[in-house]
């Protein structure tokens, strides 16, 4: 299914290249039977080097990777020439990639635009040519340094969803079916919570040429922000979305509370994320008649709502032209 293949998470053995080692060469030509030193340099290993593309979405490519390594440094040469540098590594991954480290999950690094390059392991460096330790007292030497070994690390790179609009809610709150209504994208749809464990992009077409893209992000529980349903896993995707969009059912049996529990855990989390523009909606109001409508109306007071239902229909163009008015700053 299309969902397996949104991988967001890989565990990776990365090995840099080891050093050349320098050369102890002596010079010789027709005319000089017992030249001085002129060993050259050996060259650098190669690194490991994560490189950003606007092109890519998952890090599907490197599941079945587990290790990666770069090559080794060539040997220094005669006449004092520089060993060839060991063949780097490139690990094209999307934007949005945080690289943490196997054993302490720091965070090290992070991937943020298109063509940035980091380097994960640097490369063992080359070994001096025996040219570097001719002195007046040692005229000859007949020795060079050996290359630096490389390194071996295992890195976590770790994928934050980057969207316009994210689909914040519980489980079963019908995030996966309005975005398979306003978009290309089907994820997989069920009548029972977590249906959705990874999340699933869509490209929502507005209005003429217009577009923006919408993450279904797999539904958060009470207790998430402390691992609750694998909720730290979920929550890092909130990070990297524009809009958020808080989708509560109908059918629930506390509209506001059920909200203001999804708020909590956002700010419990990463207060930072309570700054962003968000949208509460109520789905499946088809679930709802005028009188209960009214009544939700009133027990959310002036909380911003908008009603809508992706199985009828009724609400969801509204909704784009809301989640369009937001996300261009108010521009039509």
């Amino acid at each position: 299914m299309a969902s397996e293949n949104f991988v967001d998470y890989v565990k990776l053995c990365c090995r840099s290249g080891k050093g050349g080692p320098g050369s102890t060469h002596m010079h010789r030509d027709r005319t000089t039977a017992k030249g001085g030193p002129d060993g050259g340099d050996g060259g650098r290993g190669g690194h490991v080097i994560l490189r950003g593309n606007e092109q890519m979405w998952t890090l599907l490519h490197l599941k079945y990777r587990k290790h990666i390594s770069a090559g080794h440094g060539a040997s220094g040469g005669a006449n004092r020439r520089h060993g060839a540098d060991g063949q780097d590594e490139f690990l094209d991954v999307p934007i949005g990639t945080v690289v943490r480290d196997a054993e302490t999950m720091e965070v090290v690094g992070e991937i943020t635009e298109d063509g940035q390059q980091w380097v994960v392991v640097p490369g063992g460096r080359g070994g001096l040519g025996n040219d570097h330790f001719k002195s007046p007292t040692n005229q000859t030497p007949r020795y060079a340094q050996p290359g630096e070994d490389g390194q071996e690390v295992w890195r976590i790179l770790e994928l934050k969803l980057l969207a316009d609009v994210g689909l914040v809610g519980f489980p079963n709150a019908g995030k996966s079916t309005l975005l398979s209504v306003v978009s290309a994208a089907k994820p997989e749809i069920a009548d029972y919570p977590f249906t959705t464990l990874r999340p699933n992009l869509g490209m929502v077409a507005y209005r003429g040429d217009r577009s923006f893209v919408m993450a279904d992000i797999p539904g958060i529980i009470e207790g998430a922000h402390e691992g609750r349903g694998l909720g730290l896993r979920f929550l890092r995707h909130i990070e990297r979305n524009a809009v958020l969009l808080f989708l509560v059912p109908g059918d629930a049996d506390d509209i506001v509370e059920a909200y203001r529990i999804l708020l909590r855990e956002l700010e419990q989390y990463n207060p930072e994320l309570l700054t962003k523009d968000r949208i509460l909606s109520i789905s499946k109001c088809d679930l709802l008649d005028e009188e209960l409508r009214e009544e939700v109306t009133s027990g959310l007071g002036e909380l911003a709502h908008h009603y809508f239902s992706a199985v009828t229909g009724e609400g969801v163009d509204r909704l784009k032209d809301l989640l369009w008015k937001v996300i261009s700053g108010g521009s039509d």
